[in-house]
């Protein structure tokens, strides 16, 4: 029996917990935004890029790992911690350059593309464990990729603001160490171990002509045009709105919200798994949208409010917006044709992250331009397109082979 795999358990704690401490590089800088636009006079388009450079070193280091099977070529433990390490030192890299913003892009990049190493391949590993309860096993990973991504505002709120950027980089670089650590003495891949699907470039085609793969795709693009924009921002939103509103020792206070508008995000994945498996992908993924998206379009309005409304608000939208990601990926597993899945899913996670420039990008240039009450409205439209999506792909019979018929 599954159930019974000794270890089985610990292991998908372990692996969880060392994805947690590992993607805790991803956000180090956007947490500290505030400081480092001080320290290099940054703009609109330099605060972006701070972002932005982690985002197309991950589509690169994902694109590059897809093309040449390192998943399959070298041990997913091994790859795991060698880019765990690689991610860690890229961003503890950082404070030793503290006057330069260029070496910080590239640092950015290459924190980026060491990634591709730690999330992909964690999801590997924790599949090598699981069968029946595969769902639950991925809604425990990305919950921990959500909490890891909200740390380093938790550390800028311990460590304290003013002067302490480097602190937060270093302690965040120092937990993807501890992240590779753990999966160096403590994780072992399982008994359900099987060979990667290789990308293969001809198949691209016919996966854009299969209509159901396309919605499904459809609907992960509208999530990541907010997800990622709004993780990004939601920090320097919320101090603004904090500082508006004249709350005593408001960057410490944004600091702990935005990490708990982050974080929250991890309980809404675990949640969305198990009902998706129960109930439907196409009706979590359409109802973590409706309501993710109406967020949206109404928290501007609330810019400057009471503070506790606005957390309150912001803590409702932090655990939708990612509560359906892991579900698009399930569709496109159940959708493709088993030998075309791997290359749909490289194919999927790269548009997904290179559509994220676009709307990280954006958020700026609007705030600039109609300020922080109406700057969030236009990330609406992708949770728009993203339910229309889904809800076309419940009318098709092909919607059956999602979730076991619970479509």
């Amino acid at each position: 029996m599954e159930e019974n795999i000794p270890n089985k358990w610990r292991t998908l704690w372990l692996i969880s917990l060392a994805e947690l401490l590992a993607m805790g590089v991803w956000f180090s800088a956007s947490a500290i935004l505030p400081a480092l636009t001080e320290r290099w006079d940054l703009g609109a388009s330099g605060q972006a890029w701070l972002t932005m450079s982690v985002q197309i070193g991950f589509v690169v280091g994902a694109f590059g790992s897809a093309l040449l099977n390192l998943a399959d070529r070298a041990s997913a433990k091994r790859l795991f911690v060698i880019s765990a390490i690689a991610a860690s030192t890229a961003t503890v890299a950082i404070p030793l350059f503290p006057d330069s913003f260029s070496v910080a892009i590239v640092l950015r990049f290459l924190t980026g593309v060491s990634l591709a190493g730690v999330y992909p391949v964690g999801m590997k590993i924790m599949a090598t464990w699981t069968r029946k309860d595969r769902g639950l096993g991925i809604g425990m990973l990305v919950g921990a990729l959500t909490v890891g991504s909200a740390s380093p505002h938790l550390l800028k709120a311990l460590g304290g603001v003013g002067g302490q950027w480097q602190l937060v980089m270093i302690l965040a670089g120092a937990s993807a160490a501890v992240g590779a650590v753990i999966v160096a003495l403590m994780v072992d891949e399982g008994p359900f171990r099987t060979p990667s699907l290789p990308f293969q470039w001809g198949q691209i085609g016919n996966i854009l002509r299969d209509r159901e793969v396309v919605l499904a795709n459809l609907g992960y693009l509208g999530h990541m045009w907010e997800l990622y924009a709004m993780w990004t921002w939601i920090p320097v939103f919320l101090l603004a709105s904090f500082e508006e509103a004249n709350l005593t020792n408001a960057a410490i206070c944004a600091s702990v919200a935005a990490f708990g508008v982050i974080a929250i995000g991890g309980v809404g994945s675990f949640i969305a798994g198990k009902l998706a498996d129960n109930i439907g992908r196409t009706i979590v993924t359409t109802g973590s949208l409706l309501i993710s998206g109406s967020v949206a379009l109404i928290i501007g309005w609330f810019f400057g409010a009471n503070p506790v409304l606005m957390t309150v608000l912001a803590l409702i939208w932090g655990i939708t917006i990612v509560a359906d990601s892991a579900q698009f990926s399930a569709c496109i597993s159940e959708l493709c044709e088993p030998a075309l899945t791997g290359t749909a899913l490289t194919l999927q996670t790269s548009m997904g992250f290179l559509l994220t420039l676009g709307s990280i990008r954006l958020i700026p240039t609007l705030q600039d331009a109609v300020g922080w009450q109406w700057v969030f409205t236009m990330l609406a439209v992708g949770p728009v397109i993203g339910m229309w999506a889904m809800l076309t792909l419940r009318q098709s019979p092909e919607a059956l082979r999602l979730a076991q018929g619970r479509r």
